[in-house]
């Protein structure tokens, strides 16, 4: 199920990286505002992370981001299954 569906929607804005330049990444948001991601330790040591990261970059993509901590979603624009059968009820 979309997040569409949910109140979690509200803390949920979607972003374009702009820059992916080690140990920083900028990700405009839909009203032009340019933003700092929050990472982590486990991402600023994964070369994969950044390696994708500069990939999503090019590819001009839009993507989740947290609104008050401003981190990148894992689970993208999707409830986790467990939410799905909770609505289901």
């Amino acid at each position: 199920m979309l997040l569409d569906n949910n109140l979690r929607i509200k803390n949920i804005m979607p972003v374009q990286i702009v820059k992916v330049l080690y140990p920083q990444i900028t990700v405009r948001s839909e009203a032009g505002e340019y933003l700092i991601v929050n990472i982590s330790e486990q991402q600023l040591a994964d070369p994969l992370f950044w390696a994708t990261a500069k990939d999503i970059a090019h590819a001009k993509l839009w993507v989740p981001l947290g609104r008050t901590y401003h981190q990148l979603l894992a689970d993208d624009w999707v409830l986790p299954q467990k939410d799905e059968l909770a609505l289901l009820k």
